[in-house]
């Protein structure tokens, strides 16, 4: 008899442990699904919102560089928002998910000041505008053309089509060499030729070389000038200035044009060598 009352209490308990189970089964699981539901549905309305706003700032007179910039941090700002929400949707108190974050401050500082850094480089560079998007800009070993100015990055796009995201903390405390800020550039070549060579005749031919090439800018006036006697040939620098967007078509013409004509007027190209002289007895 004894054994069969237990037997019946310990059903009793075993049906009441699996109805709580079963009850807290079902409150995780909406909790689970109102925090995915939120989630979705957050995640959806941060994508309209980003297209609002492109569609607001590329309708109003803003530099690309300030449109991307903002762009970009109302992203990191709603998805913020978002994490907050499904954090309070699965149950977690946000004072006390606040009061986490404050406990573990030290730790979470030391890990985001390289983006806090980051963040007031792109603030400088939006505020002093040291180069802009579509610049071609040399900056921590990269050259390339700078594609957006993020919160935390700047992305360029090399000449061979490679994308570089490069800190905007380092641009904006480094050295960045901007190509596009002027209007022209000025280029050089140095031409070697033998020794023994007509300089005058070298020169005029260069200068006809120019005189053709109508990219080249009359002002200021090409240089051309005999530059050092080195140890194998004759160096001749010459000076030129030309649009910021034409320096590299008329760097690449103007030296096949001078190989060409050279060759063609008999002028030699050194190359290095050695005399030995051999003592006689």
């Amino acid at each position: 008899m004894m054994f069969l009352l237990a037997t019946i209490v310990s059903t009793t308990r075993l049906e009441r442990m699996i109805d709580k189970l079963l009850e807290q089964g079902a409150s995780l699981g909406l909790t689970l699904i109102k925090a995915f539901l939120i989630f979705i549905i957050g995640h959806y309305l941060i994508k309209l919102i980003n297209k609002i706003i492109k569609r607001i700032l590329a309708r109003r007179d803003i530099e690309m560089s300030v449109k991307t910039f903002v762009g970009s941090l109302v992203n990191v700002v709603l998805t913020i928002l978002l994490i907050i929400s499904v954090v309070g949707a699965l149950g977690v108190q946000t004072a006390s998910f606040a009061a986490l974050l404050a406990s573990a401050g030290v730790a979470v500082g030391m890990a985001l000041s390289g983006n806090l850094s980051n963040f007031a480089g792109g603030l400088i560079i939006l505020l002093f505008k040291p180069f802009k998007v579509g610049d071609y800009i040399e900056g921590q070993g990269t050259g390339g053309t700078v594609k957006e100015i993020q919160i935390f990055h700047t992305i360029l796009v090399t000449i061979d089509n490679r994308t570089v995201y490069i800190p905007n903390g380092a641009l904006s405390s480094g050295a960045v060499v901007n190509f596009s800020r002027q209007d022209t550039r000025r280029i050089e070549w140095t031409f070697s030729i033998d020794y023994g060579e007509n300089y005058d005749k070298v020169k005029q031919v260069i200068e006809s070389i120019l005189a053709r090439e109508t990219r080249i800018l009359p002002d200021p006036v090409p240089f051309i000038a005999l530059n050092t006697l080195a140890d194998s040939s004759v160096n001749v620098i010459v000076r030129v200035w030309v649009k910021s967007e034409n320096y590299w078509n008329v760097y690449y013409d103007i030296n096949q044009a001078v190989y060409t004509t050279f060759n063609e007027q008999g002028i030699d190209f050194p190359f290095p060598q050695l005399t030995i002289h051999k003592g006689g007895e």
